[in-house]
């Protein structure tokens, strides 16, 4: 993905319902319905074979091993609130499309750091410190660093550097896209129930006294800000191919081939990490791994691309999503078989710029997967689907009843493709045999994250308005039912949604540029906005937007990454 070309299984499942029915908090999981056995589902495609890594094959861990609190419904974990990925925060309870306005609403605090916010901040309630319950607000830099703050009274709790000694963050590897340091780019995870008092999971990438590049995955305690779980652990993998930067027979991961952009994933027991290149320079593949969230042993690897090249995983920051059983992502330009097996997978196991579903179980694999009947050539165009994220749909019921297990996500070439989990559509020449496709509604092209709110997918493409397709009998609305008055130059927008349940609805967004600013929107009518921070002068200014940010909100406040700390907005006092 040339990014300089464009400026650019049950015992998961837990829920709250409301008076209305709609599903106000929701963990994906024993409704997913996604079709076979994990265990059986790779094998057909000729990808589920074993990549190895020197981190170990230790135990997936399927659950909490520490004394750490359970989460709560006013936490936020993982990127985008969910393991689907929805951006709804369903347990706030002050903001209001009433009190969000110009005159009692703005920014109240600047949680100051030491480098670039390009992860979205998380948020942990009621965390005991000191013999005293803290709410606590973690954010991480790209000078790799790890704050703990509270997020009642906005002061620092601990900082901690996940560097070694004698390093540095990273060089910017030539590239723009990350710069001018690499530290920690990726959303971390939290949970709650590993450690003593839970664990923030984190990749730092660093370079030594000799220029080389090191990749580490982290587990930090929430209390103290000290290595947990025998960390860190040095990431390495090898996998069967003859593709890019192999030797006899086996790919092996070149730390400083790639950066951990997309958000890390935490579901049955293991941690998820994908990598995406540096620009599209050098020779890399498209690597996915799973550690024990237990050990921080390796316990699978995957190359995507293992007979090809390129075919990183990138969206803009976006985690790959999980209906609790399986993960689902978009995979950015590089090598995919036309020819198919009699089971309708590339030959060769290559599957770039292509909408996948890995399994997990008992290695990752291959499950199911679309290709747009022309990826080749958008791959050649450097047109591909990875500049976006996936996101699962909760289910729902089609004109006949039916329920259907649906995810969707869009890309560069400005469709919105809505496949079904269960049969996910494959590739053929001629169609795109998906459960829908929308074209045209956005015209620049996706380079972030939808989000999902009351049976409504909001989208922010580049250089247009935030837009809502609602979602009625499992079809989105082909055209938009409302749009933001302005639009949002590149990036675009994610847009993040805060509510109390199906009421008092409010979708944020973050615009990019040389002035940064946060927009709130009412959820029931984006061209009804409710606040933007350039609306009252400088009193809410926080500087200069930054490329691929996530608005997070927690607790009556909306936090904003900016390019030297996290700026926090409220209601005025």
């Amino acid at each position: 993905m040339n990014r300089n070309m464009y400026p650019h299984k049950c015992a998961l499942s837990w829920r709250r319902v409301v008076s209305t029915g709609l599903l106000a908090i929701f963990c994906i999981a024993c409704s997913g319905g996604s079709g076979g056995d994990s265990s059986t589902s790779s094998t057909s495609g000729g990808s589920g074979s074993g990549g190895t890594g020197t981190g170990g094959t230790g135990s997936g861990g399927s659950g909490g091993s520490g004394s750490g609190a359970t989460s709560s419904a006013s936490d936020v974990l993982t990127y985008h609130n969910d393991l689907a990925r929805t951006g709804q925060y369903l347990a706030e309870t002050t903001l209001t499309p009433a009190n969000v306005n110009p005159t009692g609403f703005g920014k109240v605090a600047f949680l100051a750091a030491d480098g670039k916010v390009d992860a979205q901040p998380l948020y942990v309630s009621n965390l005991p410190i000191g013999g005293t319950a803290h709410n606590v607000v973690y954010v991480v830099t790209e000078h790799a660093s790890v704050y703990a703050f509270d997020a009642d009274t906005n002061t620092q709790l601990w900082q901690r550097s996940l560097l070694g000694s004698g390093e540095t963050t990273s060089d910017d590897r030539h590239c723009g896209q990350i710069t001018p340091e690499i530290g920690i780019t990726s959303t971390p995870v939290i949970d709650r129930t590993r450690g003593t008092a839970g664990v923030l999971y984190a990749v730092a990438m660093s370079k030594d006294a000799n220029g080389g590049i090191h990749q580490r995955l982290h587990a930090i305690d929430l209390v103290t800000g000290s290595e947990a779980l025998g960390g860190p652990t040095e990431i390495t993998a090898t996998y069967p191919g003859t593709g890019a930067n192999s030797s006899n027979g086996v790919t092996a991961f070149d730390p400083q081939q790639y950066a951990e952009r997309q958000a890390l994933t935490l579901v049955n027991g293991n941690v998820y990490l994908a990598w995406t290149s540096h620009c599209d320079q050098g020779t890399y593949g498209g690597w996915v791994m799973a550690y024990s969230a237990d050990t921080l042993t390796q316990t699978s690897a995957l190359n995507l691309t293992p007979n090809g090249s390129e075919g990183s995983v990138w969206m803009s920051g976006a985690g790959m999503a999980s209906d609790g059983a399986f993960l689902y992502l978009l995979d950015a330009n590089g090598t995919f078989d036309a020819t198919l097996n009699a089971q309708g997978f590339p030959i060769a196991g290559d599957y770039g710029n292509a909408f996948l579903k890995l399994s997990t179980s008992p290695r990752l694999g291959v499950a199911d997967y679309f290709a747009t009947f022309d990826t080749v050539v958008q791959s050649a165009r450097d047109a591909d689907l990875g500049s976006g994220g996936a996101l699962v749909l909760p289910d729902q019921a089609d004109a006949s009843g039916t329920t259907r297990h649906l995810a969707l996500g869009a890309g560069k070439d400005s469709k919105i493709y809505v496949v079904n989990r269960d049969s996910m559509g494959k590739f053929n020449t001629s169609a795109n045999q998906i459960w829908q496709e929308i074209d045209g509604q956005l015209p620049g092209g996706v380079f972030g994250m939808p989000a999902y709110y009351n049976h409504v997918v909001y989208f922010g493409s580049v250089g247009d308005n935030l837009k809502a397709f609602p979602v009625t009998a499992a079809l989105l609305a082909t055209t938009p039912a409302s749009r933001s008055p302005g639009t949002f130059p590149y990036p675009g927008a994610t847009p993040s949604v805060s509510a109390n349940g199906a009421s008092n609805g409010i979708v944020w967004a973050a615009e990019n540029g040389a002035v940064g600013a946060l927009h709130a929107f009412n959820a029931g009518d984006l061209s009804q906005e409710l606040y933007n921070s350039n609306q009252s002068g400088t009193r809410d200014a926080f500087g200069a937007g930054n490329k691929f940010i996530t608005p997070m909100i927690a607790h009556g406040h909306v936090y904003v990454g900016t390019t030297n700390g996290v700026a926090v907005f409220g209601l005025l006092k």
